[in-house]
């Protein structure tokens, strides 16, 4: 763990996450919400049927390896794959980096066999929202991770809605390489440019409290109001020369959360990390730890790590878990693609963004931006990445291309929904506002 020497290794640190096109890879990480299957409340983290029992079946029956944070499991790992775990219970599996969709898929349905397997005897289930439907942010218990006791009591200083995105959200997201700082660049803006396509076609979280909360993507506007110091649209993003230099100067000034030292986590927050980088604190200098860790910690919609980042899809139903890796992969991963892409959005001034983004939350596809509607946009969004992915020829077994995880996506562009859209349609219709039959609806089942 070395000291950061000069502010130039900041920037090293993402030059050096450089990859050749043949390495490049695409990663998934999925949030899944779990409720009891009676009353549709989350699931606690302790207990005989709480989500460390859960974690403790996983270990024993397929063969994961346990994460302890003062005696509690936090997090499990196979192979190349981590299931984590968010605030209030959230359990994440990230995805090994895979060459083709096809490989995330089978990742993904082989996950929730086995966590449905091991959960559905003790009548927990797991629903494709991307939010909690029913339990209010009190009555949501914290996993006990020690970075979570310095963020949850730091959030509502920052922002009235920070321990609902905390608690009570989940989120599907595409992690992507780059070749250079060129590429990496390109990828960023157009990830950020593209968000309210994103919201918009993801859009899942309409209900919470046990009621309609007038969003197509609720978790989307909580992040309206959870910290804007590190969370929503950047504008550098869309400058013409913006760089990696442009990301370090964001990420300088964004307050800390923590530092770790001997697997103890001290608090940091009010600090940004350039004040730490540039005084130290009590005897500790910053270290290239520090700076992977906070990256971590900040939250825009698309995200540089040693990766691309783009974050800005609710939790999905499973048919539609693999179309947002299955889009990004296809429109990023070929640099014609990319232009395409980049040109739906080039053209907008910096207010039509940050309209077209706040009114993508409330309602998605029909929105609008100058004569278009955000439909149309995800319409040709779509053709792009799926041109790409049929360049790409990468096939399964049966001979099909990755376009066949767009095209549960492409029928409900179709009809001009998104999920969200259908979810309002059946609770006020079939579904009578009943919480038991929204669980039926909406429960993950066995692959």
């Amino acid at each position: 763990m070395s000291d950061i020497e000069k502010k130039d290794q900041l920037e090293e640190y993402f030059h050096a996450a450089g990859k050749p096109r043949e390495r490049w890879r695409v990663g998934t990480e999925y949030e899944k919400v779990g409720i009891d299957r009676s009353s549709g409340k989350a699931i606690p983290y302790s207990g005989p049927r709480g989500v460390e029992s859960i974690l403790k079946r996983l270990i024993e029956r397929f063969g994961w390896e346990p994460e302890e944070q003062d005696g509690h499991i936090i997090a499990l790992s196979r192979d190349n794959a981590q299931i984590t775990l968010e605030p209030g219970g959230q359990i994440e599996l990230s995805g090994e980096p895979c060459d083709s969709i096809h490989c995330t898929y089978a990742e993904f349905t082989q996950h929730i066999r086995e966590l449905l397997e091991v959960s559905e005897p003790l009548d927990v289930v797991f629903l494709g929202l991307g939010m909690q439907p029913v339990s209010r942010l009190d009555e949501i218990e914290w996993v006990p991770k020690k970075r979570y006791r310095i963020m949850g009591p730091y959030m509502p200083k920052v922002g009235r809605l920070g321990q609902r995105m905390m608690k009570q959200t989940a989120t599907v997201q595409a992690n992507i390489d780059y070749r250079d700082e060129k590429d990496a660049m390109a990828k960023f803006r157009t990830g950020m440019g593209l968000t309210p396509i994103f919201i918009s076609m993801f859009a899942n979280s309409p209900i919470c409290d046990g009621q309609l909360n007038g969003y197509r993507s609720y978790r989307e506007h909580i992040w309206t109001d959870t910290d804007k110091s590190r969370s929503g649209m950047l504008k550098f993003a869309f400058s013409p020369d913006v760089s990696f230099a442009h990301y370090v100067e964001y990420a300088l000034d964004v307050p800390m959360y923590f530092i770790v030292r001997n697997k103890n986590y001290i608090d940091m927050t009010g600090t940004t990390f350039r004040q730490f980088l540039a005084y130290g604190w009590n005897g500790e200098r910053a270290t290239l730890d520090d700076w992977h860790d906070h990256l971590t910690t900040l939250f825009p919609e698309t995200r540089i790590k040693r990766y691309i980042e783009v974050r800005s899809a609710d939790s999905q139903p499973p048919e539609l878990m693999p179309a947002l890796s299955a889009i990004v992969k296809g429109a990023f991963y070929e640099s014609d693609c990319l232009d395409a892409a980049w040109d739906l959005v080039k053209d907008w001034t910096w207010d039509e963004r940050m309209q077209v983004y706040l009114d993508s939350h409330r309602d998605a596809l029909a929105a609008r931006i100058r004569r278009y509607s955000l439909l149309d946009l995800s319409k040709e969004l779509l053709q792009i990445a799926s041109e790409g992915l049929r360049r790409q020829k990468m096939f399964n077994a049966l001979g099909e291309d990755e376009t066949i995880y767009l095209e549960p996506l492409d029928k409900l562009l179709a009809l001009g929904k998104c999920p969200a859209d259908l979810l309002i349609e059946k609770w006020q219709g079939e579904l009578d506002q009943d919480i038991r039959k929204l669980i039926a609806y909406s429960a993950y089942q066995l692959p």
